[in-house]
C-alpha cells in the first residue's frame, strides 16, 4: 500500500492540546488486572458464584458482550458496563443484586490507583506551562482520582459525553472546553486509529504515541510520531512557557500520591 508522506506538524499553531490517558500516561493492563483481583477477593466471601466469573476471564468477557448486546445504549461508557456485568453475575448465580453498587466502587477504587510512566508527570507539567491541556479518553479514569487533575483544564470522557473517539463531536467538545477551535489543538495519544485517525478526522494535528514501536499500518499519518512523551516536549521546546513557570520536561517523575 502507498502511504501519503506524513504532514508537517506546524508547532505555531497549536493553542492547546489533548491528551489520551490508558496507555498514553500509563499502563492500562496492570491497573485492570489488579482491579479483576480485587473485584474477585471482595465478592468471594458474599458472592461466590459471581466471584467466580470475574476470575475467569473468558467468562468475564461473555458477561460483558452479553451486556452489551442487552444494553446497546451503555457500550461507550465503561462504569457503566461494569456496574452491569457485576449486577448480572450476582444475578445469574442467584446472589444479591445488592451488592453491585458496592462491588464496582471496589474495582474503580483500584482502577485510580495507576503507575504513571516514567515520562508522564515531568511531560504534563512541561506541557501545562505551555498550553490549556484537556484530558480526552474513552475510559473512565478520574484525572483528579489518578493524581493529575492540576495539569488539566478539563476532561472529557465517552461516558460523560455520550460518544467516544474517533468521532469527531467529542473533539470538537474537547477543542471548545480549552476554549480554542479544533484546528488550534494538538491531539497525543497512542491509539491509532482512535486517536490519530480520529483527531484527523476532527481536524487537528495529531501525536502517535508508540511506546511499543508498532508498525503504522493507515494511509493518512500522524504529523509527529513519537516514543516517549519527552520526546514530544523536546519538539515543543519554542513553545514560551506561561509566566511564572520554568519546568524542564526531563524531571525525575514522581507517582501520585
Amino acid at each position: 500500500m502507498q502511504y501519503s508522506p506524513a504532514p508537517m506538524l506546524d508547532i505555531s499553531k497549536i493553542k492547546a492540546i489533548t491528551l489520551d490517558l490508558d496507555d498514553t500516561l500509563w499502563p492500562i493492563w496492570p491497573t485492570i488486572e489488579r482491579a479483576e483481583k480485587a473485584l474477585s477477593a471482595w465478592l468471594g466471601p458474599q458472592a461466590p458464584g459471581a466471584a467466580a466469573v470475574f476470575a475467569d476471564p473468558q467468562a468475564r468477557l461473555a458477561l460483558r458482550q452479553q451486556v452489551v448486546r442487552s444494553q446497546p445504549e451503555i457500550g461507550h461508557d465503561l462504569s457503566a458496563l461494569r456496574r452491569e456485568s457485576i449486577r448480572l453475575a450476582l444475578h445469574r448465580a442467584n446472589e444479591d443484586t445488592r451488592l453491585a453498587e458496592a462491588a464496582f466502587e471496589v474495582f474503580f477504587t483500584e482502577r485510580m490507583q495507576v503507575d504513571l510512566f516514567d515520562d508522564a508527570r515531568p511531560a504534563l507539567a512541561f506541557l501545562a506551562a505551555r498550553f490549556p491541556l484537556v484530558a480526552l479518553s474513552n475510559g473512565n479514569a478520574d484525572v483528579g482520582r489518578v493524581g493529575v487533575g492540576e495539569f488539566f483544564v478539563a476532561s472529557l470522557s465517552a461516558q460523560e459525553f455520550g460518544v467516544g473517539k474517533p468521532d469527531p463531536r467529542i473533539f470538537h467538545a474537547a477543542a471548545s472546553s480549552a476554549g480554542v477551535a479544533s484546528d488550534d489543538v494538538l491531539h497525543v495519544g497512542d491509539d491509532a486509529a482512535l486517536d490519530v485517525l480520529g483527531g484527523l478526522g476532527a481536524g487537528m494535528q495529531t501525536v502517535w504515541v508508540n511506546r511499543h514501536d508498532h508498525q503504522w499500518s493507515h494511509e493518512a499519518q500522524p504529523h509527529v510520531t513519537v516514543a516517549t512523551l519527552s520526546e514530544l516536549c523536546d519538539l515543543l521546546q519554542a513553545a514560551p512557557a506561561r509566566p511564572s513557570w520554568v519546568v524542564s520536561c526531563r524531571l525525575s517523575a514522581r507517582r501520585p500520591v
